[in-house]
């Protein structure tokens, strides 16, 4: 038993993961399907967050309405322009994460609690914008995005965008766990832990304050521009301060300051919040709830417990505290 024990590692763990979900649109119907791409789309939201929160320190809220942004300039892109969504996506990504940048360098002189407040503010005020906008954004009636056409490919939209979405979650969590494999990611975790012993050894602040937030947007730039045409529709209630509680649960309870406790968490709330959809009132009372829990008992979230389960599962740059 022991000897099994020491095979499950972060990397197994995602091979599986990777094969049940590569494996999906085999026998799921397209309901299912839904509930998968949007599991992909969480994905690539919560590790731009977790890169955000958890490894580099940023206590930033910002990123359920950037997702919102990507969405919209998509669905404006390729409905008002006629642009491919080949060049709409990638377009509302980029101008997402300029954005992102450009909220947040006013904020970089701020942190902690401080820091959450100014980031909420902005994002509600980016939510008034989408909201209030009605000769681009069309108010709260919202826009309607079509479908992407994927043939010769395949002349099922369900199954195309969902491997679409695959590898984009993957490209995300590979190119995030190697820039955590750097000096960028050591010196994200050098800004966590301790700003002013980060300065002292050379490291510019707001360089690397900038850069989290940056990649940070982008993701959530892509995250968004991949929804518009899987929900048919963007609202601005879809990006209000119920999905930063959202975001914020599934990396609380996945684990802070890990990138498989980033695809945990999404996997399982996502699939929570589908079981929970008849109830939408419980949604945030659960979310809320167990975030609640986790600080309190598990403050590593599930990814932690992992640890102390398994020998063999480390992650690298993870708080120690967060694993204690």
């Amino acid at each position: 038993m022991m000897t099994i024990r020491k095979f499950i590692t972060p990397r197994s763990l995602g091979l599986v993961v990777l094969g049940v979900l590569a494996a999906l649109p085999a026998f799921a119907n397209n309901y299912w399907l839904f509930v998968g791409n949007l599991t992909l789309v969480y994905i690539a939201l919560t590790v731009g967050l977790n890169l955000l929160i958890g490894y580099s320190g940023l206590l930033a809220f910002m990123n359920g309405t950037l997702f919102g942004v990507g969405a919209y300039a998509t669905a404006i892109f390729r409905v008002d322009f006629s642009w491919s969504y080949g060049l709409a996506i990638p377009l509302a990504a980029v101008l997402t994460m300029v954005i992102g940048v450009i909220v947040a360098l006013p904020a970089l002189r701020l942190s902690g609690l401080y820091l959450a407040l100014a980031t909420v503010a902005f994002a509600q005020f980016i939510l008034w914008v989408l909201l209030h906008w009605d000769r681009v954004t069309r108010g709260p009636s919202g826009i309607q995005v079509p479908q992407v056409d994927y043939a010769p490919l395949t002349d099922s939209f369900e199954h195309g965008h969902y491997y679409v979405t695959l590898v984009v979650a993957c490209i995300i969590v590979w190119l995030t766990a190697n820039l955590l494999r750097s000096r960028y990611g050591r010196a994200f975790v050098a800004v966590r832990e301790s700003e002013v012993a980060a300065e002292s050894i050379g490291i510019d602040l707001t360089r690397y304050k900038t850069l989290a937030y940056a990649v940070s947007a982008l993701y959530a730039g892509l995250a968004g521009g991949l929804f518009a045409p899987l929900l048919g529709i963007v609202v601005p209630e879809s990006f209000d301060l119920s999905q930063v509680i959202v975001q914020f649960a599934m990396v609380t309870v996945g684990g802070l300051g890990s990138i498989a406790g980033s695809v945990i968490g999404a996997i399982g709330l996502v699939w929570l919040q589908e079981f929970l959809r008849a109830f939408k009132e419980l949604q945030e009372v659960a979310f809320g709830g167990m975030i609640l829990l986790t600080i309190l008992f598990f403050p590593g979230g599930i990814s932690a417990m992992l640890k102390h389960w398994f020998p063999g599962w480390r992650e690298p740059l993870r708080r120690r505290f967060l694993d204690q």
